[in-house]
């Protein structure tokens, strides 16, 4: 097991080329407005998603808002320009919702829509085609404080899966039977573990998917192996063990064939796990050093240069993008807005087609913005 202090030696040894200054990166650039807004409400936002929910070749989105507190999650349609002209209420029924999440559950070829909710049956809303969703079935257990929701097929038999986070509750893996109904429920991790968030990735090159926590409250963090019968018995753990950790991103940052895994971590630096054939993840680097409440982390390759970038959401302090320079080895600083939100979500999406990725926010308390890019001059 890796100790604290080999981490931390670790870490030290191998902090790399982090610019002190908010530069910009040498070929985009990210700017909002008052008309790249997703309405004018300031509701309990808790989580965002995007996709073509009405089959038109453009990216819509999906607001998750409420919490602890009852909201209205709401749909917005992309009238083609990366502007969203368009709103619909997602069902009739409020709900207090911290996840939304979308994929095609029952294989008819349109999104549907996944509603994790705090303390109240979690939702499945299937889409008819024309961008009208009916209510079908819940998933999970009931009344459960599910905090985050991520879809993969865990199981590979072709159809959309759904992993649950209850904080403080034994998290869940919900098997589609391939018709959007999820009857089967397999735990995975300790029913003690704080877990806020799970990404899902073939960690280990072995054909199956494995999930990685982001365990809150000073928990130890872990890599859950799958056996390949969705059996996660064997766990690697990253970080101090001692971390704060709210969420977790995966991808190969350094372009050595192994997936890595970047920490957003609650009032300390965020960091960078690197993978290996060994999955020792002792080799790390701090990208962030501003030790902010980051709520949120997304990577993608936003100035298209071949290198993943990592975008972080924090809690009453400005949200940052760090732009990959030198295959993980140099970070640029952007800073999206000086404006301190509480944004629970950032996410990235070709709004406008251009080919760049744009910047998605869920604020809370506060209006939610997109950042759209523009190539520079």
């Amino acid at each position: 097991m890796i100790t604290k202090s080999k981490v931390l030696k670790v870490c030290f040894t191998c902090f790399l080329g982090l610019s002190s200054n908010f530069l910009l990166a040498q070929d985009v650039e990210l700017k909002t407005n008052g008309r790249y807004i997703l309405g004018t409400y300031q509701e309990r936002t808790a989580s965002v998603a995007s996709g073509d929910v009405d089959n038109d070749g453009d990216m819509d989105i999906l607001v998750a808002n409420g919490r602890h507190w009852p909201g209205q999650n709401r749909i917005f349609i992309n009238n083609g320009k990366g502007i969203f002209t368009v709103e619909k209420d997602l069902g009739e029924q409020r709900s207090t919702t911290y996840a939304t999440e979308l994929a095609d559950l029952d294989g008819d070829g349109d999104l549907d829509v996944v509603v994790g909710n705090d303390s109240a049956p979690n939702a499945i809303f299937i889409n008819d085609g024309d961008v009208n969703f009916k209510r079908q079935g819940s998933f999970g257990a009931a009344n459960a404080p599910a905090r985050n929701i991520t879809l993969a097929d865990l199981n590979a038999d072709g159809h959309i899966d759904i992993l649950i986070t209850n904080r403080g509750r034994p998290n869940e893996i919900c098997l589609n039977d391939g018709n959007a109904r999820f009857t089967k429920t397999i735990a995975f991790g300790s029913s003690n573990d704080a877990t806020i968030a799970v990404e899902a990735a073939d960690m280990d090159n072995d054909g199956d998917i494995d999930l990685i926590l982001a365990n809150r409250d000073k928990q130890p963090n872990y890599v859950y192996l799958n056996d390949g019968k969705l059996g996660f018995e064997e766990k690697i753990p990253f970080g101090t063990g001692e971390d704060n950790t709210r969420s977790v991103s995966v991808g190969d940052i350094n372009k050595d064939g192994f997936l890595d895994i970047v920490a957003a971590n609650i009032n300390e630096s965020n960091r960078i796990y690197f993978g290996s054939k060994e999955l020792l993840f002792s080799k790390t680097i701090v990208f962030d050093t501003t030790q902010a409440r980051s709520y949120a982390v997304s990577l993608s390759d936003l100035d298209q240069d071949g290198g993943l970038d990592i975008i972080i959401g924090n809690s009453d302090s400005p949200n940052f993008v760090y732009f990959n320079e030198e295959n993980g080895g140099k970070w640029l600083k952007y800073m999206l807005s000086e404006a301190s939100y509480k944004t629970y979500d950032i996410i990235p999406s070709d709004l406008n087609n251009d080919g760049f990725p744009d910047i998605i926010e869920a604020n809370s308390d506060a209006i939610n913005h997109y950042y759209p890019s523009r190539k520079k001059k």
